[in-house]
């Protein structure tokens, strides 16, 4: 979504500066805020419509600024990028309105794909309107009913059970899910799925599904059970082509001590500084 309004909070000044000149080059109007205070007067003084947002920042914490954010610019895509790695700290961040979550250290081509797939799942999705049972999904208008109540689905969640929806009834397998959720150019573990499962169960069940709608198919993929074997007639949309990828690593957890966890830079491949630990 290039010559877009990008917000870009981030304390770490050589990382911000990095991220800023990377996005300018791809054609976005990328603005650097280095706290929350900073973020929130940007936002006050005009309207982005992406943000790229650090949890880790020295006066507030970034899950409050996320909920803030999603209350104040419902349209607005929210990229958190942050060295929080644990499962309930990415729910967390979800829940309060995150669409997508990158663990650091990433490479530029991941940031910028899932950019792009951010784009993609706002211009790009034919009008369908899809019924099993009790669940209406407007893909459309971007809206889901269950009984006539609405759900408020974050853009993965919906595009997570659209993609269920429309095989309902058949198991549908995790790269499958991956490449048309977070599209072709995903680097990172495919356990943001299950994740995202979780949050799409949990939500039906709010309003009165089965949790067990959405069954786990293991070693596959998962499966959405329709009742009465109500099968949505629907096309099942092409896979979209890879996108370029970057190499270089920004982000904490790129020297000789997270080896283990993440491969050395390749040919060309420059590290970027390290940010201190679980910021």
């Amino acid at each position: 979504m290039p010559d877009a309004d990008l917000l870009i909070v981030e304390d770490d000044a050589e990382i911000g500066s990095d991220l800023v000149a990377i996005l300018r080059a791809e054609g976005y109007a990328a603005t650097l805020a280095r706290d929350g205070g900073q973020a929130t007067e940007t936002v006050l003084r005009g309207r982005p419509r992406l943000v790229l947002l650090d949890l880790g920042l020295p006066d507030m914490d970034g899950v409050v600024l996320c909920r803030w954010l999603r209350a104040r610019l419902p349209e607005v895509g929210i990229l958190v990028v942050t060295a929080r790695a644990r499962e309930v700290e990415i729910v967390m961040a979800l829940d309060a309105g995150a669409d997508d979550y990158m663990i650091k250290p990433f490479r530029p081509g991941e940031l910028l794909a899932r950019l792009r797939a951010l784009g993609r799942r706002r211009s790009e999705m034919s009008p369908e309107l899809m019924k099993v049972g009790a669940l209406t999904l407007d893909v459309a208008a971007r809206q889901v009913f269950l009984a006539d109540r609405e759900l408020n689905l974050r853009p993965r969640e919906f595009d997570l059970l659209a993609a269920l929806v429309r095989r309902a009834g058949r198991p549908v397998p995790r790269d499958v899910l991956m490449r048309e959720v977070w599209g072709e150019n995903w680097f990172g573990a495919t356990k943001t799925l299950d994740v995202h499962v979780c949050v799409v169960r949990r939500k039906l069940a709010a309003h009165g599904d089965d949790t067990g709608r959405i069954v786990t198919m293991r070693g596959h993929g998962y499966r959405y059970d329709p009742p009465a074997s109500a099968v949505p007639d629907v096309a099942v949309p092409a896979p979209r082509p890879p996108g370029r990828a970057g190499h270089r690593r920004l982000g904490p957890g790129s020297g000789p001590e997270h080896e283990a966890e993440h491969r050395g830079p390749g040919p060309g491949e420059v590290e970027a500084p390290a940010l201190g630990p679980g910021e």
